[in-house]
């Protein structure tokens, strides 16, 4: 069984380029980042309220008022990640801002895994998981750099790297409490990430009215969509089949391989996503030194999963 969530959070890794070119179309229809993230939350939360349904595990919610508060609110960490990629992409740039991230979810993985946090199997500081975990670091050092853009470092006060880290160690961290609410539902885990996604809307909607209410810009237009291809509703599902996956494959084959994975998986995606300009997005050349850097994350995770 565990061997199957390999390929699966690989898979799971590369929907989140998907979900980048659909939801830079549907940001664009509708005129505003904040608002295409928060249709594209609610979005998720109706396919993943219908699949449960569906599936005959519906049931499974008349168990939340007996389940710790705290297990409910995993699905913040999906508005918290999303802000500060809005907050920080212009700060940072995108390049250095997804380096952060990545270091931030492999840090918090490493940790859950050897101290067994938030339910997490505990595994101890194995030499594997460290080693392996640097050289997925040293992978995504070598994909900044490679992917060029040197007026992309534009920080000049620690507290915008200090964010962006701690915008990255909260996906795991939402995975762990996923997978503790999932135990508490009887093992539905659709109906997990239908919460998850629902306490995501419905944390993001606030800041999407009060930054709407700060700007003095035009308002979003919904009907901005219909000149927007089919592709641009795909964000929510990505992000569905991403949220599911992780917390999922979490007790099943530790945080740092499941997050190192999916991670993997995104950069993969990517390569192809740059080199052939997919969902409209620019095409650039992929240099060597990104490629070898994709090669050590996949040589990273495998050390953590084997050694």
């Amino acid at each position: 069984m565990e061997t199957l969530f390999v390929p699966l959070a690989l898979f799971a890794g590369g929907l989140l380029a998907v979900q980048a070119g659909a939801n830079a179309q549907l940001s664009k229809a509708v005129g505003s980042p904040f608002a295409a993230t928060t249709l594209q939350l609610a979005i998720g939360t109706g396919l993943l309220l219908l699949v449960t349904l569906l599936t005959g595990t519906i049931a499974a919610l008349g168990a939340i008022p007996a389940v710790k508060w705290w297990h409910l609110v995993g699905g913040t960490a999906s508005a918290v990640y999303v802000v500060s990629t809005i907050v920080l992409f212009p700060r940072l740039g995108a390049v250095v801002s997804v380096g952060l991230f990545i270091a931030g979810q492999m840090l918090a993985s490493l940790t859950l895994d050897s101290f067994g946090l938030l339910g997490v199997p505990p595994t101890g500081l194995r030499v594997g998981a460290v080693v392996g975990t640097l050289v997925v670091l040293l992978g995504v050092a070598m994909v900044v750099f490679g992917q060029g853009g040197k007026d992309n470092v534009k920080a000049d006060r620690l507290g915008w790297i200090a964010l962006a880290l701690m915008a990255g160690a909260v996906l795991p961290v939402q995975g762990a409490v996923n997978a503790l609410l999932r135990h508490d539902l009887g093992g539905a885990p659709f109906a997990v990430g239908a919460i998850s996604f629902l306490v995501a809307t419905l944390a993001m909607a606030p800041v999407m009215l009060l930054v709407l209410a700060g700007q003095k810009t035009s308002r979003p237009n919904i009907t901005g969509v219909q000149t927007m291809p089919w592709w641009g509703w795909l964000g929510g599902f990505a992000g569905a089949t991403y949220v599911t996956t992780v917390f999922t494959a979490i007790p099943a084959i530790g945080a740092a391989a499941a997050v190192g994975l999916t991670v993997a998986g995104q950069q993969v995606a990517s390569v192809f996503v740059d080199r052939y300009g997919w969902f409209r997005l620019p095409q650039r050349s992929v240099s060597g030194l990104r490629l070898g850097g994709v090669v050590l994350l996949l040589a990273g995770v495998a050390v953590i999963k084997l050694v």
